[in-house]
């Protein structure tokens, strides 16, 4: 399971991108975030409607399936940025230096690899689904109210594209930490200490007072 951690920036071009990537990835958060409080707020139409008028919201499940890839995969790239996603530290946290970089650059590496293969999926098949000379430019829809599909199939590839470019980020920065022997370096997620972290916290509560 992943800990608390924390990004380190500088001057450098590649602090600069980082944090350059990083807006887009609040962006992408923030719209996953609003797509995921619109349904809450469907969902709540749609019992009412039920429970009161007899009549649900039509195509709510459509709805749905609609949202799914925005919520679930359009903010992965900032969760990533965080060192948020779920992985095993019991290996990777006992190890310091260039062994934690290599480590980390490894398996980022793997991500990187399963990023573009998924881009390259995900597209074609957005690609199977959009067509200019289609209704709603669409070759299939949802089965209730007919709502075209490839605006939902073309969140993935965007969402894993930005994936890739965060992973790509983020082998430079544990490349560069490994070729200079860096303790801390830029642009990756570092774990935070138990210690680390409480004083995280309390700095943060502090500046909200």
């Amino acid at each position: 399971m992943a800990g608390a951690s924390t990004v380190l920036q500088d001057d450098s071009l590649l602090s600069r991108l980082d944090r350059g990537l990083e807006r887009v990835e609040r962006f992408t958060a923030l719209v996953s975030g609003i797509g995921a409080f619109m349904l809450m707020v469907l969902a709540v139409v749609s019992v009412t409607g039920r429970s009161f008028f007899n009549s649900p919201l039509p195509g709510y499940v459509d709805w749905i399936e609609s949202a799914m890839p925005l919520i679930a995969i359009f903010g992965i790239a900032y969760v990533q940025r965080n060192g948020g996603h779920i992985r095993m530290d019991i290996v990777v946290g006992r190890l310091k230096g260039r062994a934690l970089w290599i480590a980390e650059f490894l398996t980022t590496l793997g991500v990187l690899l399963l990023m573009i293969a998924l881009v390259w999926g995900s597209w074609a098949h957005f690609d199977r689904s959009f067509d200019f000379s289609a209704p709603n430019w669409s070759r299939d829809s949802s089965i209730d109210i007919g709502l075209p599909i490839w605006p939902s199939k073309l969140i993935v590839p965007v969402a894993f594209s930005i994936m890739a470019l965060r992973a790509a980020l983020q082998l430079w920065g544990y490349g560069r930490a490994i070729v200079l022997g860096l303790e801390r370096p830029v642009a990756v997620p570092l774990i935070q200490s138990a210690a680390e972290q409480a004083a995280a916290e309390a700095e943060h509560i502090q500046g909200r007072d």
